[in-house]
């Protein structure tokens, strides 16, 4: 069951910081524009090797996101960088408008999301971006779950004409996934096979959900988990070749239940393969103030919460 071993842990933002300066040394069209928080973005390490191609635009990140799709037309690839909050909810207009109906080739990179955010409280906390970003046309939406994968995206995103929005977190959490990975948008990683019961994470909750699924083998329970890290476009095809197997499904994120992942593949499974299915996410709350820890097990976002989910579902076949 240990096939996948925390290598250490790390937080996904440096892991974009990594990607970011790796991309400043491979693709000269690559621009970066951070709203006063280049030490939150980790971006120090783009700018000491690429100070022209970096533009700090302070605490004004309307004016980032119009910036970043103004510089797309003379063939900059521009990443924008600062809190998932100050990234889609502050902006939600900017980015609508100049970046997705004008169909923008500006990357989205967003820190610090849901309540991992920790002590900075519910005004930090947004638990409702991917739902936002999702609902957008032609916005590819990725939410990574360790720093390998982060960094793996960055670079990836690159490649990819078309707006993106790539969500990641403060805190260090367990990295485990391959160092060499070829990370393909779209695309879900099976971790681990199972008969009984699928369950697919997201972000943060993918290691819970490695450790839930260890949990429910001792009590003679096969999981199968799926790491969706791309929400939008959805693997559908992985998602329903796993539940014809299994039967049920329990979908984990560290997002408000109502529009996000659980959101996206139960109106998926209602027209294709309807199925039994219970969700480890927000119950349409903000979040508060506290450690991550305390948070993650307030709200149910762990792998407790996630056997109990299993539990629950598995009576429901």
């Amino acid at each position: 069951m240990k096939k996948y071993i925390d290598q250490g842990k790390n937080d996904t933002r440096s892991g974009f910081g990594a990607g970011l300066a790796e991309l400043g040394r491979t693709n000269p069209n690559v621009v970066a524009l951070c709203a006063d928080l280049v030490g939150s973005l980790k971006m120090e390490k783009f700018i000491e090797e690429n100070p022209e191609r970096f533009f700090q635009i302070g605490i004004a990140e309307a004016n980032m996101m119009g910036i970043a799709a103004g510089l797309t037309i003379g063939g900059k690839i521009p990443f924008t960088g600062t809190f998932a909050n100050f990234s889609t909810g502050r902006v939600y207009d900017q980015i609508r408008q100049s970046i997705a109906y004008s169909d923008k080739n500006v990357k989205i990179c967003a820190s610090h999301a849901g309540v991992t955010l920790g002590e900075d409280g519910a005004t930090h906390q947004i638990l409702e971006d991917l739902g936002l970003m999702k609902m957008l046309p032609g916005m590819t939406v990725i939410n990574t779950c360790d720093y390998n994968q982060t960094k793996a995206a960055t670079i990836a995103i690159a490649e990819h004409q078309g707006p993106v929005y790539l969500r990641f977190g403060r805190p260090k959490v367990a990295n485990f996934t391959p160092v060499d990975q070829k990370f393909e948008i779209g695309k879900a990683v099976m971790l681990n096979e199972g008969t009984d019961v699928t369950i697919v994470a997201t972000g943060h909750l993918v290691w819970e959900a490695l450790i839930a699924a260890e949990n429910l083998e001792k009590q003679g329970i096969s999981a199968e988990v799926i790491n969706i890290h791309t929400i939008k476009p959805l693997d559908g095809e992985a998602v329903l070749k796993s539940v014809k197997k299994t039967g049920c499904i329990v979908t984990a994120e560290e997002h408000n239940y109502l529009g996000g992942l659980g959101e996206s593949i139960s109106g998926f499974l209602a027209t294709t393969h309807p199925t039994p299915q219970e969700f480890v996410a927000t119950k349409d709350t903000f979040g508060e103030s506290g450690t991550p820890e305390q948070l993650m097990d307030k709200y149910g976002l762990n792998n407790k919460a996630i056997e109990n989910a299993v539990v629950s579902v598995l009576k429901r076949k």
